[in-house]
């Protein structure tokens, strides 16, 4: 349903009185709004359109208009607003603008505000109770280029010495801390495009139904219940065993959007990119934009966060792995808590459970250990992961966790089986039912099964394809491939979403160990586990047989067959084998490429690297070297994914560097290993975990299912008081 309903035309009086004035003028509207009495407040700098912008939309919605400059400050003032500015001066001037404003009343009305409004708190939560505040969020050359042309050469709260620059940017903040709907207008972008874009924004403010999601294995007809953003990030898994997606997809923007992203930071990039793929009603943009700085900030030791080098010809590595335990999966679980928390009902507590192959398991731990008062009081993390298929540093990493609602067990058996165990703990109403009653507690996961923890992944790709856009290796449009060590898929989908929202990613290429489960699906259409062993490897967070998120491309691949990503699935679990139908091969082939690397070729490709570069990649960039190298054209820039930094994987980077005399002290280990490379640097945070936890004892548990369910009762029971 659009802002308009062609079905319900009214004449209605609309009101806008200025107080304490005894006279008022009104408007009359023709067209009822969607909005009903609320008014469409457009914010933005000086120069950013509001007015003209504000009169294109009221004549589309057949609204009445209201400038605060014409038709309210200069009204109030009996003068013209620039001899008000000259008369007081700029401070004087922001309390007399936001008196006026706090005596100022209208509904059903599009108003442009000042570019000074936001500044005077009180005037604008005044004004923000009562309408949709819409953020012309305009490029700052462009608002340069306008003023020059209006001959405005100083703006309200502008002192001596500052540039025009410097001042739209300080404004920025308070901008930010009021929108409810961001207009991110493209670099030129006219009045008509950009009126467009906010009749668009509260359309789609207005309808939080179209941004639903569906479970992979579920018709779409088939269930009239309305599955939202808040939902799925506590659910984690559906309830008929399938992933959640979104329904109607992504959102995509245009070239000059994407623009406007390249100059930004990484936090900021996140921010708008989010803020598309988050509806409003589910996580206001205040409180994402607070969540989102506050995990891509001071715990990621570069301040690019995810910065992206030349490596070799036309090969680039995004090193992924800065935030605190040296991950890419930090990207997404410093956020992935914080939405998680800001979701939670508040009557229950929340175990997390975690199947990791090595990195999830200390990522979801720090994450959750970020959370604070109650947030953190009501929700327990619980980690499973193989005895003897992580390094010691993953596991030291690991262990290091034991205070407040957070454990890490490990388990004689692989990765595949504590997956398993996992999902089958959701699928089991008996067990789910039991936990809710008797502890009041209810189940999710932080695994890429959720969607909160794939989400944030598809800005480090958009983000790396920006980088080379602003340094230059590239023109907006220009193709290029992305190389990623994978066993899950989840940082495979995350790319081929990130190329559904405009990304002019070529090919996504999977690069597999020994283990090539994922290149011989792509490579065959066949999945096959049948008799198949999950074999240790140098890469161990990819040792994954049963890639989850597979069935999440499927269903993208197959334009969203839920039938057959059903039957495949269902017998994939009962036969451990299934085949995908002949012409899903191609269009799966033309999607992504695969390729797997062996053990001796890893290690070889971390000494040809750091021979010739000095650059000492970890054993997991070293298989996704290796796949390019193969599968990669050279016809234009592929970005491999660092995933991880070379210090996690110490005895197998030792190995490959050929390095004799290894010390046994894991902290003396990653000294050494710096001492042999030239960048990346010793990671900051990794090293004072190992400095600080030194060897400690933890379960470890019989792989067996009863096993498990027991430590999960056990966790409970330590964490949360017990229902009476």
């Amino acid at each position: 349903m659009g802002l308009l309903d062609a079905g319900w035309f009214a004449l209605r009086a609309v009101r806008c009185c200025l107080s304490p004035f005894p006279t008022s003028r009104s408007w009359l509207s023709t067209r009822a709004s969607l909005l009903g009495h609320k008014n469409l407040l457009l914010m933005g700098p000086p120069g950013a359109g509001k007015t003209t912008v504000g009169r294109v939309v009221a004549h589309r919605l057949g609204l009445p208009v209201i400038d605060v400059d014409d038709d309210v400050l200069e009204k109030t003032w009996k003068m013209p607003v620039a001899a008000k500015l000259t008369a007081v001066g700029g401070q004087r001037f922001l309390e007399e603008e936001g008196d006026a404003l706090c005596n100022f009343s209208a509904s059903g009305c599009v108003v442009s505000l000042t570019g000074s409004n936001p500044l005077h708190t009180a005037a604008m939560q005044h004004v923000k109770d009562s309408g949709l505040v819409v953020y012309l969020d305009v490029d700052c050359e462009d608002i340069v280029q306008r003023l020059a042309r209006m001959k405005v050469n100083r703006i309200v709260g502008q002192e001596a010495g500052a540039s025009m620059r410097d001042i739209l940017r300080y404004r920025k903040q308070f901008y930010e801390r009021w929108l409810d709907v961001r207009v991110l207008c493209g670099t030129g972008d006219t009045v008509e495009e950009v009126a467009e874009k906010v009749v668009k924004a509260v359309e789609r403010y207005q309808n939080r139904d179209a941004e639903t999601y569906v479970s992979t294995r579920t018709d779409q007809g088939s269930s009239s219940q309305k599955t939202y953003f808040s939902d799925v990030v506590i659910e984690g898994l559906a309830t008929d065993g399938g992933l959640y997606v979104p329904k109607n997809g992504f959102p995509k923007l245009d070239a000059r959007e994407w623009l406007r992203l390249a100059d930004m930071s990484y936090p900021e990039r996140a921010l708008v990119l989010l803020e598309k793929c988050v509806h409003p009603l589910d996580v206001p943009p205040v409180d994402l934009r607070t969540m989102i700085f506050n995990a891509y900030g001071s715990n990621f030791s570069s301040e690019a966060v995810a910065p992206v080098k030349h490596l070799t010809n036309n090969q680039y590595v995004q090193e992924l792995f800065h935030g605190p335990t040296a991950s890419f999966k930090d990207l997404a679980l410093q956020l992935m808590p914080q939405l998680f928390a800001y979701c939670l009902p508040q009557m229950c507590n929340y175990l997390i459970l975690v199947a990791t192959s090595g990195d999830t398991g200390s990522a979801v731990l720090s994450g959750f250990s970020r959370l604070s008062g109650s947030d953190r009081h009501r929700t327990g993390v619980l980690v499973f992961f193989p005895e003897e298929g992580v390094s010691e540093i993953q596991k030291l990493q690991m262990t290091s966790y034991r205070e407040g609602n957070a454990r890490a067990v490990s388990v004689r058996s692989d990765f595949d089986f504590c997956q398993r165990s996992i999902k089958r703990m959701f699928g089991e109403s008996g067990l789910s039912g039991h936990l809710a009653v008797e502890y009041g507690t209810v189940l999710s996961t932080a695994n890429s099964i959720n969607w909160a923890r794939l989400l944030p992944q598809v800005v480090y790709h958009s983000s790396a394809y920006l980088d080379l856009c602003r340094d230059g290796v590239i023109k907006f449009g220009q193709p290029i491939d992305v190389c990623i060590p994978t066993g899950n898929f989840g940082n495979a989908m995350s790319a081929v979403y990130a190329k559904q929202m405009g990304i002019p990613i070529r090919k996504v290429i999977c690069a597999s160990n020994h283990n090539r489960i994922v290149t011989d699906f792509i490579t065959t259409g066949e999945c096959d586990l049948r008799g198949r062993p999950l074999m240790p490897s140098h890469s161990p967070a990819i040792d994954i047989l049963k890639s989850s998120n597979l069935e999440r491309f499927i269903h993208h691949v197959s334009d969203g067959d839920s039938r057959l990503v059903r039957e495949l699935f269902t017998r994939l679990d009962a036969q451990q084998h299934f085949r995908v139908p002949g012409p899903l091969v191609g269009r799966i082939q033309r999607e992504v490429l695969a390729g797997w690397c062996s053990e001796d070729d890893c290690l070889a490709a971390i000494q040809s690297v750091r021979t010739q570069t000095g650059y000492v990649m970890d054993t997991h960039t070293a298989v996704a070297k290796v796949v390019a190298d193969r599968l990669q054209d050279g016809s234009c820039p592929v970005v491999l994914c660092a995933t991880a930094h070379y210090g996690k994987f110490a005895p197998a980077v030792f190995e490959a560097l050929d390095i004799q005399s290894i010390p046994e002290d894991p902290v003396e280990q990653l000294k050494t290993l710096a001492s042999a490379a030239s960048e990346p640097e010793t990671h900051r945070d990794m090293m004072r975990c190992l400095e600080e936890s030194g060897r400690r004892r933890h379960t470890v548990c019989q792989p067996e299912y009863s096993v498990l369910v027991e430590e999960v009762e056990n966790m409970i029971q330590d964490s949360f008081l017990k229902v009476m």
